[in-house]
């Protein structure tokens, strides 16, 4: 409705109108967090669980609002069809950009049940959004060196526990796990210095989802592999905010995860470690592949 303005103003607005809709909702998610951390009866949490994910899904759909509001992107999806909204399922995605995560919640709120974020320990300390990160039971992982586990051996194994007492939150509640394989956001610097086998992705990282399956394997059903395609190039979180992003291109597999990956031990047996690997690069083999063939069918403006 707001496209006609100024690309900087509808930036101003569109920020102003997210910071708002953050602001005024975190209140709530702190209250029922308050009441869950006093009262920790399995009652009480999984009621104080359900109302956290409203709250949630609400926060998200006015986010949806503001981008009506200041956009005119142009969403082309294919697969949301197959999803429900009350499944428990593991998800994953390429990442390129902090524009990712507004594109998933925007396009897959109340189809499916709401992200869980496996996060950097550091990001708790994100000013406002990592206490509500924190009040939705977002899992907070530290990473040790593999120099700091010969000094630390205690440590080993502190991944995989953490993994397990974050699963256990979620069995009351359906749920989507999610967790970005390849661990950061994609740069051609990064590729090059990984000397990715891809052509548009990085490596993947196949241990924490394998830690996943481990702790719930029982509950994840499906895997949901999302491919996001930008046809103008990966967009700053300030282009989208400015309604510069003329198209997004999003495509949702939803396949079974073989039940010969569940409840193993991925640090431990070394047979399933590397069949699981084997497994995730072909995943993003496929992808990469369906990556090129985004890049022929949807190309830049003008092309």
């Amino acid at each position: 409705m707001l496209s006609f303005l100024p690309a900087p103003l509808r930036g101003v607005l569109a920020l102003l109108l997210l910071i708002a809709n953050t602001l005024f909702w975190c209140w709530f998610l702190f209250l029922v967090a308050l009441v869950k951390l006093c009262i920790p009866a399995r009652p009480v949490r999984k009621l104080c669980n359900l109302l956290s994910n409203w709250i949630a899904e609400i926060w998200i759909a006015g986010n949806s609002g503001w981008m009506w509001l200041t956009q005119k992107t142009d969403w082309n999806l294919e697969g949301r069809e197959q999803l429900k909204y009350d499944g428990w399922y593991l998800v994953t995605s390429n990442h390129q950009s902090w524009v990712d995560i507004l594109a998933l919640q925007h396009t897959l709120n109340r189809r499916m049940p709401f992200f869980k974020f496996f996060l950097k320990q550091e990001l708790i300390w994100v000013p406002v959004i990592g206490l509500c990160w924190w009040a939705l039971d977002f899992p907070f992982m530290k990473r040790y060196s593999k120099a700091y586990l010969e000094h630390h051996p205690e440590k080993r194994g502190e991944d995989i526990r953490t993994t397990r007492r974050a699963c256990e939150k979620f069995r009351d509640v359906p749920v989507a796990i999610f967790n970005f394989l390849e661990g950061t956001r994609f740069t051609s610097a990064k590729h090059d210095a990984q000397g990715s086998p891809y052509r548009y992705l990085l490596k993947p990282k196949a241990g924490g989802i394998a830690f996943v399956l481990d702790a719930m394997g029982d509950q994840l059903k499906s895997l949901v592999n999302i491919t996001i395609h930008y046809p103008d190039g990966i967009p700053s979180f300030w282009d989208f905010l400015c309604g510069r992003v003329r198209q997004v291109v999003m495509r949702y597999h939803r396949q079974p995860i073989p039940a010969e990956f569940i409840g193993r031990d991925y640090n431990e047996d070394e047979a399933f470690r590397l069949a699981f690997q084997e497994w995730v690069n072909q995943l993003w083999q496929d992808k990469d592949e369906e990556l090129e063939r985004l890049h022929r069918e949807y190309p830049p403006a003008g092309k």
